[in-house]
């Protein structure tokens, strides 16, 4: 059985929850993708954003898909700083747009662990100003 997080150690939740914006969210080759769902997620992980709700590992990769095929090619997600969590709850604030470029969408990730892997997590994205 895995060991739930120690709040003793948050550089485990910055850990993983770099590794989800880096290895899942701005990782545009699904084989790839999916390799790093399943060393990041729990089986039975869900994926809720403002447009869709996904379960399992495959939801979780096909929701991702769909996602990077809506924004322009070569923009990436990159956190603001590091991700701070206790009692198995997360949070980390990111940024979205082209390398170098502006940013063009900003958000927070809020995740749930079981053990030490995402079970739950929820995407909130800030509304554009102006």
């Amino acid at each position: 059985m895995t060991q739930a997080f120690n709040d003793n150690q948050p550089e485990e939740y910055d850990r993983l929850m770099q590794a989800n914006v880096v290895r899942v969210f701005s990782e545009r080759n699904a084989d790839n993708r999916l390799k790093a769902i399943r060393e990041l997620y729990a089986e039975d992980a869900v994926l809720s954003d403002p447009e869709t709700i996904a379960q399992g590992h495959t939801a979780i990769n096909e929701a991702v898909t769909s996602l990077l095929k809506s924004l322009p090619p070569g923009f990436v997600f990159r956190a603001t700083g590091p991700a701070v969590g206790h009692h198995n709850l997360g949070r980390l604030k990111w940024q979205s747009g082209p390398p170098g470029g502006p940013i063009a969408i900003t958000g927070m990730d809020v995740a749930q662990f079981k053990g030490n892997l995402i079970h739950d997590l929820f995407v909130f994205v800030e509304p554009k100003e102006g």
